[in-house]
């Protein structure tokens, strides 16, 4: 049976987009609503990625907005599943900014996302 930690480690979920007009608010940079949205879709990815069972958002906790993301900049959204329970589990997702013609690299974003493993009756079930 494979260790927590590798599973861990081997679920650790990134995504690259690029930031372009059609996903930014009137201040030219990205709306908040859609890099809740980018981050639940990581964060689930991650949670199946670990469990390999169906998997339910049940909540969003705390989601730090700690700099702007301006359009014309690539974003990576790195998951990361932080707490594990019988039938949930928790992913963390950071989204780091970058300048397209530099290196430079900066944390964006936080947030924290709860899971439930669920049955064919979408009833909760022991994460394996």
């Amino acid at each position: 049976m494979q260790r927590q930690e590798e599973r861990i480690n081997e679920s650790v979920t990134r995504v690259f987009k690029a930031v372009f007009p059609n996903t930014t608010n009137h201040y030219d940079t990205l709306f908040g609503g859609t890099a809740m949205q980018f981050m639940d879709e990581v964060a689930f990815i991650t949670a199946t990625r670990y469990s390999r069972q169906k998997m339910v958002t049940v909540s969003s906790d705390r989601i730090d907005f700690k700099k702007p993301i301006p359009h014309g900049t690539i974003i990576e959204l790195v998951g990361k599943v932080t707490y594990l329970g019988t039938t949930s589990l928790k992913v963390r997702v950071d989204i780091f900014v970058e300048e397209m013609y530099s290196t430079q690299k900066d944390k964006a974003v936080t947030g924290e996302f709860t899971f439930v493993a669920i049955d064919e009756n979408k009833k909760a079930v022991n994460i394996i």
